[in-house]
């Protein structure tokens, strides 16, 4: 218990003075009742200091309590890194500041091919079976690459890693035609593939970090096996992988002098007139040869400022708000009848009950908050104000 908890000293009671003769409580009889004095019951609280630790029902704490103790609780190699697998998934958060632990105890641990063989399968199946573990399995992998001490002969750990994406590769053709269930662990492999190749760098001979070659080619051919089995879920992954690598990839083959993207561009055309897919996967292609076109949503500095247009910007209704008629339908200010509708709205929104349109305070009494106000806007603001007034006028014109 702390200190501001403890007793007060005697010598702060207020101190009372004895009574005086007059004073004195005379003797009562012993034969009349005792005033009873009523007491509240002391409520005592339940709670312990040394009560466990609280984890949401479904969570996992071994991996926790283990960790803290060290690596003596677990008999086998795949129990102790499966636990950290499933901690990372749970809290990817921790990634940076125990990633370097997990690391030496490895060092420690993973001595012969085998264990380094079964290290890479594990982190392969978290990575391709977890959506959401991809990204992190990727960075992962990364890491142990560059900082497990073992390098037998079969391979180090990134090249075990590469053999064993190299064994689902290789079956690409079948598993994009396979059925639903094949399907979709290919298409995991792929993102998996997708993320190892963000993030898996290799260092060169000559010191010099790069992405790994093989896997831009290996990219190349899963993309080409996706749209030749143009299924909808088979598009759908290639759409993703697209949005993810496609902007690193095109600027890859540009300094190569390839064209790939551009054979990559036309085949998803080809797709969306020809192939039988849904609707809505077809409006998904179209929207990905949009965001290729404004060179994959990204803005260089060094270009020459131009102020974006709905002619000059294929992206500039992009970031634009959703409004919603009365009868529910959504609309944006892409809309030929955005004025019409938006003006509906604002009859229909009371948005400011207790004024005019000239501030004029209709409540009876002044506000002394806003009458603190300063009148006078920044100059920035005040810019980006008249601005936006010229653009609402440009808009209401068209």
């Amino acid at each position: 218990m702390s200190d501001s908890f403890d007793r007060a000293p005697d010598q702060t009671k207020p101190q009372r003075a004895p009574p005086s003769s007059q004073d004195k409580i005379p003797q009562q009889n012993s034969a009349m009742a005792k005033p009873q004095v009523v007491v509240a019951p002391v409520l005592m609280s339940k709670l312990s200091a040394n009560a466990p630790e609280f984890y949401p029902s479904g969570y996992s704490s071994n991996y926790t309590e283990s960790y803290e103790d060290g690596c003596e609780d677990y008999p086998i190699l795949s129990e102790y890194v499966q636990d950290f697998l499933n901690h990372l998934t749970e809290q990817p958060g921790s990634f940076e500041t125990e990633i370097e632990q997990f690391a030496e105890t490895l060092n420690g641990w993973v001595t012969t091919d085998d264990a380094l063989q079964e290290l890479v399968e594990l982190i392969y199946q978290q990575a391709t079976s977890i959506p959401n573990f991809s990204y992190m399995g990727a960075r992962l992998c990364n890491y142990l690459s560059h900082h497990l001490t073992i390098s037998p002969q079969s391979g180090n750990f990134h090249q075990l890693l590469l053999q064993r994406c190299r064994t689902e590769y290789e079956a690409k053709d079948q598993a994009a035609k396979g059925d639903e269930v094949t399907r979709k662990r290919f298409h995991a492999f792929v993102l998996f593939l997708g993320e190892l190749y963000l993030n898996l760098e290799i260092k060169r001979t000559n010191g010099q970090v790069t992405r790994a070659d093989i896997l831009q080619v290996g990219l190349r051919e899963l993309l080409n096996a996706l749209f030749s089995n143009p299924m909808d879920d088979n598009l759908i992954c290639a759409v993703k992988l697209l949005k993810l690598t496609g902007s690193v990839l095109e600027d890859t083959w540009k300094e190569k002098g390839k064209t790939d993207m551009e054979e990559i561009i036309q085949r998803i055309e080809n797709v969306v007139l020809d192939a039988n897919c849904s609707r809505d996967v077809k409006q998904m292609l179209l929207k990905l040869v949009e965001l290729r076109s404004s060179n994959w949503g990204r803005v260089h500095a060094t270009s020459t400022y131009r102020e974006a247009t709905p002619e000059n910007d294929p992206n500039y209704f992009m970031n634009e708000p959703t409004f919603y008629t009365s009868d529910g339908v959504p609309f944006t200010a892409a809309d030929p009848d955005y004025q019409e509708k938006y003006q509906e709205l604002l009859e229909r929104e009371d948005f400011f009950p207790d004024y005019e349109e000239n501030g004029t305070d209709l409540s009876g009494a002044g506000d002394p908050y806003l009458d603190d106000i300063d009148d006078e806007m920044d100059p920035e603001i005040e810019e980006a104000y008249e601005k936006f007034c010229l653009e609402s006028e440009r808009k209401r014109k068209q």
